[in-house]
């Protein structure tokens, strides 16, 4: 699927609090007994806006429409945290998220890459793992538990 991965704008909060809502609501569907929810702010377009201003903010673009995004931290000396990368459910299976970690590994001079995800998550787990991340720790955040996921590159 022919993507692009463009650097987010302010005017682009709306959409991507819209398709990021509907891929963390998706969890609900995939893993039974897993409320509807998301991270702290995911449904505020007021947070997506900080972090547009203050993080590294892409969309995810298919045929002119926003249908992801990532978000990421930049922790100084080569160390980047994947905050979030969420993807429309409609897309999912796609590629889509294996262009963008591709992207990110082109973009970042990073000698460790760092992120977080929910214990339930199996798919998402096996998705990192795939990129060759490992699982470094586990640690309650909001009442659930994340695994810490780890990739040193140098």
């Amino acid at each position: 699927m022919n993507i692009s991965i463009e650097r987010a704008a302010l005017a682009d909060a709306e959409n991507l609090v819209r398709v990021q809502i509907a891929a963390f609501h998706h969890d609900a569907v995939m893993y039974p007994g897993v409320e509807i929810g998301g991270p702290p702010g995911y449904a505020s377009v007021e947070t997506m806006r900080e972090k547009i201003e203050q993080d590294e903010t892409y969309k995810i673009v298919h045929e002119g429409q926003c249908i992801g995004g990532i978000v990421v931290f930049d922790k100084g000396q080569g160390h980047y945290h994947l905050d979030v990368i969420f993807i429309d459910p409609a897309y999912h299976n796609r590629g889509i998220g294996s262009q963008a970690m591709a992207f990110l590994e082109r973009t970042y001079p990073a000698r460790l890459w760092t992120l977080d995800t929910p214990q339930y998550a199996v798919r998402n787990q096996h998705f990192y793992e795939k990129f060759g991340y490992v699982k470094m720790a586990e640690h309650e955040a909001d009442d659930i538990v994340l695994y810490a996921y780890e990739k040193r590159t140098g």
